[in-house]
């Protein structure tokens, strides 16, 4: 089975909420919501991967200083392994803005099981709230 990396990251504001981001139509899982990052390229370090990805997606700018590994999670889809390695940054430079996704909302860690998540997102919610609290 072949195993896909994919790097995610839980930015936080200010106020401990977590920004989630919804999957555009015409995507696998379009319309669930999910932790902003992506696909780690072959040669390509998850950690320049998820600033890449944020980047693109997102429009900020993150310094690898700036994010801390948290959780990760392991998920069997049908035709392939992922996993999928979780960082927390609360800093980072310029305004999020919504580029390829469908939508982004900023949630209190207590209320991110409100927001229908990928199978594989959902083991990264629990320590979220042990972290940042409600």
């Amino acid at each position: 089975m072949k195993l896909v990396l994919v790097a995610a990251c839980a930015l936080v504001d200010a106020d401990r909420r977590v920004l989630i981001a919804q999957r555009p139509e015409g995507k696998q899982l379009a319309g669930l919501w999910e932790f902003p990052g992506g696909k780690v390229e072959a040669g390509e370090r998850p950690e320049d991967a998820l600033i890449r990805e944020l980047h693109e997606e997102l429009g900020i700018t993150v310094k690898e200083n700036c994010l801390a590994p948290l959780s990760f999670a392991s998920h069997t889809y049908e035709t392939f392994q992922l996993l999928m390695p979780l960082w927390i940054c609360k800093r980072w430079e310029g305004l999020v803005i919504q580029k390829e996704h469908q939508a982004l909302k900023w949630v209190r860690p207590n209320k991110l099981r409100d927001y229908p998540m990928p199978p594989a997102d959902e083991p990264l919610i629990p320590p979220l709230i042990d972290l940042l609290g409600g």
